[in-house]
């Protein structure tokens, strides 16, 4: 049983790019498929399929390298709420990654989003991961 299972996303994606591995398998929940759908939207893989199996399904994501320098277009994929300390913030207070070049995905009332999109909005919410 996981305790975590967003942070097992985060890493089997970080551990694919370290392996230079073209697909990633993972196993598919709700909001894993509205992260994946982000991540796709912002540039940072180059496509997703969502497989119905038995049990939950499964999301294979195809990551994406640079043709020449073969160097990931994720440099850097961190967990920001975890599930001893959840990390919430206000309409007022939201983050910036990179000093604007990289996105923070939210959990808001009004779905999953980018610190951007929730900002365009006027709301706030749980910060769920970092993405540069």
């Amino acid at each position: 049983m996981l305790t975590d299972p967003i942070s097992d996303y985060l890493t089997r994606i970080r551990n694919g790019i370290m392996a230079n591995h073209r697909v990633v398998e993972i196993p598919a929940s709700n909001l894993k498929k509205e992260i994946t759908k982000i991540l796709f939207q912002k540039g940072y893989i180059l496509n997703y399929k969502f497989e119905d199996d038995s049990k939950q399904g499964i999301i294979k994501i195809a990551l994406k390298y640079h043709p020449v320098t073969k160097l990931s277009a994720i440099t850097k994929i961190d967990r920001a709420s975890k599930p001893g300390l959840r990390l919430y913030v206000g309409n007022d207070e939201l983050p910036r990654v990179l000093n604007g070049l990289g996105i923070a995905v939210m959990s808001t009332s009004s779905g999953v989003m980018t610190d951007k999109e929730a900002s365009k909005l006027n709301i706030g919410g749980e910060v769920i991961c970092y993405v540069h």
